[in-house]
């Protein structure tokens, strides 16, 4: 139990004083018990009277800020990582992974990249994830955009993030652009020509796919 500091009973995961507290959970994960309550849970939609009332945990949507962590009643079971973060290249090839364990924080997300990127000159020209914008006002905030990445690196969003973001999100529609029309991203913005010969632009990059 979290705060306990007794010794456990042989054969629990308890002492004494929380004997029933490892009961209950012993007695809610025997495979019967839990396959049932799996059911119950996949038709909670439904009106039924002997199903108890549960409050339902809502992931972290990626793009929001990270909520505060409540600690964990026990430790009868072992915890959960939140995310398995993955840096892909272009091409789609996974270069590096990590796991987070309770938020895909700004903060986390920088640490990361600096360990798989600790220099200047092994750093990407461009970095597109959905929180690009967060990540790049935490980078100028703690101080690692003058550290080097301000030199490197362009933090941009994918397409659909950037169409949902507010418009009034200044530092989204301005940094954080993956397709920006004012020539300051080569790169990312390539022309083509139509069956009527008319050039139209269009993405390099399909960025829904980071």
């Amino acid at each position: 139990m979290n705060g306990c500091h007794s010794s456990k009973i042989c054969g629990t995961q308890a002492c004494l004083q929380h004997k029933e507290e490892w009961a209950k959970y012993e007695f809610n994960h025997k495979p019967a018990i839990y396959s049932g309550m799996k059911r119950m849970l996949r038709q909670s939609g439904k009106n039924v009277p002997w199903q108890p009332t549960t409050t339902k945990t809502v992931p972290q949507p990626h793009d929001e800020p990270a909520p505060d962590v409540q600690p964990s009643k026990n430790y009868f079971r072992a915890g959960r990582f939140y995310y398995v973060e993955t840096i892909c290249a272009p091409c789609g090839v996974v270069i590096a992974w990590t796991k987070f364990d309770k938020s895909e924080s700004p903060t986390q997300i920088l640490n990361f990249l600096e360990s798989v990127y600790p220099t200047e000159e092994s750093r990407p020209d461009y970095v597109c994830i959905d929180k690009a914008c967060a990540v790049l006002c935490t980078c100028i905030t703690n101080g690692s955009w003058e550290r080097g990445w301000k030199n490197t690196t362009w933090f941009i969003v994918d397409s659909y993030h950037y169409i949902n973001h507010c418009t009034d999100d200044f530092i989204c529609h301005k940094w954080c652009n993956p397709a920006p029309l004012n020539g300051s991203a080569p790169n990312l913005v390539i022309s083509e020509t139509d069956s009527q010969g008319c050039v139209f632009y269009k993405r390099a990059f399909n960025t829904q796919v980071s």
